[in-house]
């Protein structure tokens, strides 16, 4: 990282109202802010944020663009992020809060004894990058605002016994209405999403044809070249062609693997360390569950 960054580990709930210079939070362990409210950051270096909690954000108009994969996008739509505990955020000095929307910051304690805390952890889009935003519709917007305004006025109400029931309860169909919304996105864009397919045909032919690679390439490496991060490639993925980005390496691994058994004479621990594997019986193992035949019996097949 470089030595001009400055660092910020945000602990706590009030911890994020005093860097941004807000009042303290009504609730220890979740808050809910406008960005309307927020005052102009005054930011004199680069900083790395890392927060300890949850963040749900939606931007309705932002002083800046964005990207959705290759594609750029304007703020003129709802845009939504979520952000799960301990991920790092990179704030330039020219940073700008968006004009008008909400943050919501939940500490894990406070869904702890709920069954939200299990339930957000499923929730992939908390992995996702900033660029994979979620750009949501106009009648969408309206219908997650809804929720937004519902959280917020009950978080500003005198705390009860009930507020944090409430509280979960809304967060709850807001996380499940942000869920609907990303298979609908992944549809919407398939064209987008159908040129990354190719991208990711590319990319593998590339690796297992035409590199000098010992080892496997994996969902993360394979994510890196495409400039996404590895969870939303592989929901991308999945939404397309039914597999996970590993399940899809697997594939053109089983059909170079195949190429070598028939046009070779070398052992199936040697294919297996060409292909990059430190054990061969682990090679065996995937080639079996995904041909019903072992390598030697494939090969055997051919002769």
């Amino acid at each position: 990282m470089n030595s001009d960054t400055l660092t910020i580990h945000l602990k706590s709930i009030a911890d994020i109202h005093k860097v941004v210079g807000l009042s303290k939070p009504k609730h220890p362990l979740f808050s809910i802010l406008r960005f309307e409210d927020f005052p102009k950051p005054e930011l004199t270096q680069r900083t790395k944020l890392i927060s300890d909690f949850y963040q749900i954000t939606l931007k309705t108009v932002c002083p800046c663009k964005m990207q959705y994969g290759q594609t750029p996008f304007d703020f003129d739509e709802g845009v939504i992020s979520c952000f799960a505990p301990r991920q790092v955020s990179i704030v330039e000095k020219d940073f700008a809060f968006a004009k008008a929307g909400w943050i919501i910051s939940i500490h894990p304690d406070f869904l702890r004894t709920y069954p939200l805390n299990q339930k957000i952890k499923s929730f992939g889009f908390f992995d996702y990058e900033v660029n994979e935003a979620l750009i949501l519709s106009e009648e969408e917007q309206k219908a997650i605002e809804t929720i937004f305004e519902q959280i917020e006025k009950e978080y500003l109400l005198p705390i009860d016994q009930f507020s944090q029931d409430v509280m979960i309860s809304a967060l709850d169909l807001l996380l499940t209405h942000c869920n609907r919304y990303y298979n609908r996105q992944f549809i919407t864009r398939k064209t987008q999403n159908s040129e990354l397919l190719n991208k990711v045909e590319k990319i593998l032919n590339h690796y297992f044809y035409h590199s000098d690679e010992q080892k496997l390439p994996t969902p993360a490496f394979l994510a890196s070249q495409l400039n996404l991060s590895p969870k939303y490639l592989s929901d991308c993925l999945k939404q397309l062609t039914g597999q996970t980005t590993q399940q899809l390496i697997h594939d053109k691994l089983i059909e170079k693997a195949k190429e070598i058994l028939t046009a070779t004479e070398l052992s199936v621990s040697e294919i297996a360390y060409q292909l990059g594997f430190e054990y061969p019986q682990s090679f065996s193992k995937i080639f079996k569950q995904k041909t019903n035949q072992t390598p030697l019996e494939f090969r055997q097949s051919f002769n």
